[in-house]
């Protein structure tokens, strides 16, 4: 069996977009094999597979044999093929290099590092011999190619500049700059002599030079006084970028390419990247990929995220690379890229190393055709930027591949040994060529008795020519060398050697440190699993079953920020309830039988395939209808299916059996949709010859013909009373028909393209339609009128479904989204993202809020739709606040409405509008009886003082009662808070005032007055300290409130927006229009601690035990933070515009927070697991297992296993 094709992300760039539209072509084909279409195309299975393995562009020959093989249009093809090479090549004018380093003509390209050019100039200017030192990854080398070189030359023209390496230098004479990089090779790959030569040269040279060294081999130098001494002399530490020095990285490039970096972008890169050691070639390599995934002219943060983010993006790269290589040539990448790494010491971290091609092929000539996969495994990793070619040299584009690079560190970690020991062989086998192969330089005795028990081992076909040659003449040496007798002793030397060398390994490895070993492994672990967080969140759109299992794996594998972030953030995800694949192509149309037990889905396979949805369990599959199946049905009574399709005929069979019981002709042209009237008795179909057939089922015989369309008649529907028909087609209309006649009764016109889908409301009282024009229509079927026009899809809408209590629609189309509308609001509730391709079919479950959705890739999507977000609002949510008990959430917004939800079913309790404007904040009182609802509109903008407080009775959740509405605000009210006992109610407003009321009698007490407009309002626990943000005089005042004086006025960077007490009052946290919260000591007035998030926040909140804090950012985030420590624990991705509100359920378990909608998101890692595992039904297959996990990772979802 062959391997499975890697996945693709057609975003990622124009050779993917083409690879991945070459596999849907081959899909369409019925999923023809490489081997059958080899037979057609004059090309290998190989060559075909590679065509579309997204790592290059084919060639034009093998795209048309390609496309010829799958039934393809050549010249549609060929135009495709032109557009992505022009694409292609417009990807050399990126402004960012990636992982390749800086040189003298990217001096262009080059910024942030302005002051130590100037340093290091200055340096060069007084000192014959100047040290540039810094970690590996700190830009050394790029700092020296592309700064330092081209300004040498424009200082002084007449002055000869040369570069050079340890290994080629030579002495360019008095008056010349020399600039030696990658100095660390002198101690890596030069031997004692050659070392002692270099050394030398430079001490003895009269040109002046400049070194780069990494850090961690300056010790080495010490070694050579003259070296040591020349070191003392002058150096420049390259340390880490300053925050501007790194902006100016980022920005600078796009700029000067007529690019656009998002703020936020930037933003977001300093902070996860500021003073981390080696993070420039990962910035460098995320801001390319983020490049490739640009909008327009803009670098955005989707981008950025798509590329899996700082820490995963370089990890992706690599990995998609090797995915997409076959067996074989996934073991030469290994096998080529572990020459590329000079093994670890005991006191420095793996290195890189060039090596020449003939190293790979295993032959001196590299231009022979040595029948293997060599040549093109590196073309392919240098087309990705892991290696860099330079003639016959190749060498890893950079030293942070090794640590970045999960899969890679790992072969290092488990061939560790080896490493070493073939690293001495190559050496020794150079050494051997060097002298014409005298006998005097082989491998004898314990050297050779080591690399024998290697070789004969499983590490054989690792060796090349050369090296396989040393090693045979060395057995052939030994083996003449003396007597059977001599071989004997000569066995048990090695064997002593053997066990010699085993015992000095073990006391070497005993001496490492137990706290040496774990934080090895926990920096490796640390590692996979932000790749894998990086991994899941970039799949979540595309594969979210996969995705959420990548979630868990990340988190069970370590857990970090971005695992937690990745696992809560993807656990909130359970409106996907898993997928049933049982098609090989293209789903048209999927029904559920009445009780919901069980869903029908057909295709364009022909088959006809009945699942048990309780258990996903494919139950049969039909293929006695053999044509591409547009359409499925099952009559009311369950008994009976009926199918069509292309070849005219409608087909039913019994449900119970699988057996075939008539089929009905009448149409001239292929059926497009089947449906039963309500009571059973007829069967209604829609065809392309633009007439819809009611057939009298009992009969087998048309009851009417209904005729009137002037095209292709795509959907058919019955009203839920069945005394009505309607049906829609590509003349753009829908039309309404008398069932028990067959006269036409009206017809509905205003889309501006084919109408391809049609749905009844339960009750009857809206039509809703789907279109090619991108919308969604809703319509009174009784009058005509259309009520509303839905916009929101991106390309077609094909289907649409009424859930069973009329209060959600669903639609989908051709732009890979399911789409849920809140009908009462009309507003998007939420996109359903996990299609991959068109999605052509909906069903709801008859009596739950399970949606089916099938899609052209042959898979049928099952949703949830109660776990989207709660809807409810028009407009932006701007309040959400928990009941005391838990049970309740209750969210407000722009809109004036306030809805209650429960929070186990996720479903609407009730709403209640208010009167007087829109909904600024809400504040369950302590007993839970009370919601106070803070009201009004800017009078700035209005000129009307709306501003009140409502106070809602919930006891009765169900049954909300306004029991009184408190005014006297002149301004907006902001926020409004209880006391403890609840008696009285403090109101903060843009008026400036804070008043204070009786919140029993509804009467105002007193009103403290503030400087400027007041943003928010809070009680300490105890009721004694009253807190107010004065937003426009960046103040927080603290209040004693029994006394109403001011105890201190906390003077505050930003405008401060939101404040909340911790639960035993010491401790006030406040967010301004910042990224900062600030956490402030109550007693003494004064910050005890600051922690940023990465976007501006707009709003937080502590749970009941003061352990969480939870923030709310404008980049469409939250924060889940240590309020004890100020670590930041996760940052939960899901909303779509900025995060308005935040609140904690009282058990600390569930956080709400708010933009258009409410998320309600678990804390509780163990329960998004079981969820996760739950929802999913599965563990990772074989193949994402393969493709995302080490070989050594533990089962996900260990129960599904």
């Amino acid at each position: 069996m062959g391997r499975t094709e890697g996945s693709l992300d057609p975003d990622a760039g124009p050779v993917q977009r083409f690879a991945h539209e070459l596999r849907l072509l081959r899909r369409s084909a019925n999923g023809i094999t490489y081997r059958a279409m080899a037979r057609q195309a004059g090309y290998s299975a190989v060559v075909l597979s590679q065509a579309a393995a997204g790592a290059r562009l084919p060639t034009l020959p093998v795209t048309l044999a390609y496309v010829t093989a799958c039934g393809g249009d050549p010249d549609e093809w060929e135009r495709r093929w032109r557009q992505a090479s022009a694409d292609v090549a417009a990807l050399a004018t990126s402004p960012y290099l990636g992982l390749a380093t800086f040189e003298e003509t990217d001096r262009d390209r080059f910024f942030g590092r302005d002051r130590l050019i100037a340093e290091i100039l200055a340096l060069t200017a007084r000192h014959r011999f100047v040290a540039v030192v810094g970690a590996s990854g700190a830009g050394k080398s790029s700092l020296l190619r592309a700064g330092v070189l081209p300004r040498l030359r424009e200082r002084d023209p007449a002055t000869a500049v040369a570069l050079c390496t340890p290994g080629t230098l030579t002495d360019p004479g008095e008056g010349t700059v020399l600039v030696v990089d990658q100095f660390e090779e002198l101690f890596t790959l030069c031997d004692a002599r050659e070392r002692a030569r270099v050394i030398a040269a430079l001490m003895g040279s009269r040109a002046r030079v400049i070194v780069a060294l990494r850090a961690d081999f300056y010790g080495r130098c010490a070694e050579h006084p003259a070296l040591a001494d020349a070191l003392c002399t002058a150096q420049v530490l390259v340390g880490p970028m300053t925050a501007d020095e790194l902006r100016e990285a980022i920005v600078a490039p796009a700029t000067a390419a007529g690019l656009v970096v998002q703020r936020a972008l930037t933003t977001r890169l300093v902070d996860e990247v500021l003073d981390e050691p080696g993070g420039l070639p990962m910035v460098s390599h995320v801001l390319l990929e983020t490049w490739r995934r640009r909008r327009g002219r803009t670098l955005t943060v989707a981008g950025y995220e798509a590329a899996g983010g700082v820490h995963g993006a370089l990890a992706r790269t690599a990995e998609q690379v090797y995915a997409a290589l076959s067996p074989g040539q996934a073991t030469t990448a290994r096998r080529v890229l572990l020459r590329l790494v000079v093994v670890p010491t005991e006191d420095a971290q793996a290195t890189r190393r060039p090596a020449r091609r003939a190293e790979f092929s295993g032959s001196d000539d590299t231009s022979e055709d040595t029948g293997d996969d060599t040549g093109t495994v590196v073309e392919r990793l240098a087309e990705a930027r892991l290696v860099t070619l330079d003639g016959d040299a190749v060498d890893l584009a950079h030293e942070a591949l090794i640590t970045a690079w999960p899969r890679l560190a790992g072969w290092i970690r488990q061939d560790h040994q080896w490493l070493r020991v073939h690293r001495n062989l190559g050496e020794a086998t150079r050494a051997w060529e060097e002298v014409h192969r005298d006998p005097g330089a082989l491998y004898r005795g314990t050297r050779l008795a080591m690399v024998r028990e290697w070789v004969t081992g499983h590490r054989g076909e690792e060796l090349n020519a050369a090296e396989r040659a040393f090693v045979a003449a060395s057995v052939d040496a030994e083996r003449t060398a003396s007597s059977a007798e001599a071989r004997r002793r000569r066995r048990l030397r090695w064997l002593a050697a053997g066990l010699a060398t085993a015992l000095l390994v073990v006391t070497a490895l005993a001496g490492v440190t137990l706290a040496q070993h774990t934080e090895a492994v926990a920096t490796r672990q640390t590692a996979i699993s932000r790749q894998l967080a990086a991994e899941a969140l970039a799949l979540r759109d595309t594969a979210p079953g996969t995705a959420m299992l990548l979630g868990v794996a990340a988190y069970r594998t370590a857990s970090t920020p971005e695992a937690r972030g990745a696992l809560l953030s993807l656990a909130s995800y359970q409106v996907y309830q898993g997928e049933l694949s049982g098609h090989g192509n293209a789903v048209s149309d999927v029904a559920f039988r009445r009780d919901g037990a069980r869903l029908a889905s057909v295709g364009k396979d022909g088959r006809l395939v009945v699942w048990d949805t309780r258990r996903r369990a494919r139950l049969a599959t039909l293929t006695a209808h053999r044509t591409w199946l547009r359409a499925v049905a099952y009559s009311p009574d369950g008994h009976t299916l009926a199918t069509g399709g292309d070849d005219a005929d409608l087909v039913l069979w019994d449900a119970g059996t699988g057996e075939r019981v008539a089929a009905l002709s009448g149409h001239t042209d292929r059926i497009r949709d089947v449906r039963f009237s309500p009571d059973g008795r007829l069967v209604a179909t829609a065809g392309n010859d633009r007439t819809a057939v009611l057939w009298d089922r009992a009969a087998g015989v048309a009851a009417h013909r209904l005729t009137g369309h002037r095209g292709v008649v795509q959907a058919v529907v019955f009203s839920p009373d069945g005394q009505r028909v309607a049906t829609a087609g590509a003349d753009r209309t829908i039309r309404l028909w008398d069932t028990a006649t067959g006269r036409a009764l009206a017809t509905l016109t205003g889309h501006a393209a084919a109408v391809d889908g049609l749905a009844f409301s339960p009750d009857g009282r809206l039509l809703a339609s789907a279109s090619s024009d991108h919308t969604v229509g809703l319509w009174d079927p009784v009058t005509g009128a259309r009520l509303a026009t839905l916009s929101g899809h991106t390309d077609a809408a094909r289907a649409v479904a009424f859930s069973p209590d009329g209060r959600t629609l669903a639609s989908a189309g051709h732009d890979d989204t399911v789409i849920l509308w809140d009908l009462p609001s009309r507003a998007v509730r939420a996109r359903l993202t996990g299609h991959t391709n068109n999605v052509y079919a909906l069903a709801f479950h008859p009596r739950l809020p399970l949606l089916a959705s099938g899609e052209e890739q042959g898979r049928v999507l099952l949703w949830d739709v109660d776990r989207a977000p709660l809807p409810g609002h028009a407009g932006t949510v701007t309040a959400t606040a928990f009941s005391r008990d838990g049970r309740t959430v209750a969210t407000a917004g722009t809109d004036g409405t306030v809805a209650l939800w429960d929070v186990a079913g996720r479903h609407p309790v009730a709403t209640v509008r208010s009167t007087t404007g829109p909904v600024n904040a809400l504040t369950f009182s302590h007993d839970g009886r009370t919601l106070a609802v803070a009201t009004g509109s800017p009078r700035r903008t209005t000129g009307v003082a709306d501003g009140g407080v409502h106070l809602l009775d919930v006891t009765d959740r169900a049954a909300p009662v306004v029991r009184a509405t408190l005014t006297g605000h002149t301004d907006a009210v902001r926020d409004a808070a209880f006391t403890p006992d609840d008696r009285t109610l403090a109101t903060a407003s843009s008026d400036g005032t804070v008043a204070v009321w009786d919140a029993r009698r509804h009467t105002r007490l007193d009103v403290l007055p503030g400087d400027e407009s007041l943003n928010s309002v809070e009680f300490s626990p105890d009721g004694r300290v009253l807190a107010t943000s004065n937003g426009n005089a960046h103040q927080v005042v603290l209040w004693d409130f029994r006394a109403r004086a001011r105890l201190a006025t906390l003077t505050h960077t930003g405008l401060p927006r939101e404040l909340a007490f911790s639960p035993d009052g010491r401790t006030l946290a406040t967010v301004a229009a910042g990224r900062a919260v600030v956490l402030w000591d109550v007693e003494r007035g004064t910050p005890v601690r600051r922690f940023t998030h990465h976007d501006t926040l707009n709003s937080l909140a502590f749970s009941a035990d003061g352990r969480l804090l939870v923030t709310g950012g404008a980049e469409n985030t939250v924060g889940l933070w240590d309020a004890v420590t100020g670590a930041r624990l996760a940052t939960l991705t899901g909303h779509t515009g900025p995060v308005e509100a935040v609140a904690i359920a009282p058990d600390g378990r569930t956080v709400a927070s708010a933009d258009s909608t409410t998320i309600l998101w678990t804390t509780d890692e163990n329960r998004a697991i079981r969820e996760i595992c739950r929802v999913v039904g599965r563990d990772l297959t074989r193949a994402e297992r393969s493709q995302f996990l080490p070989d050594e990772h533990p089962r996900t979802c260990p129960a599904f296993a």
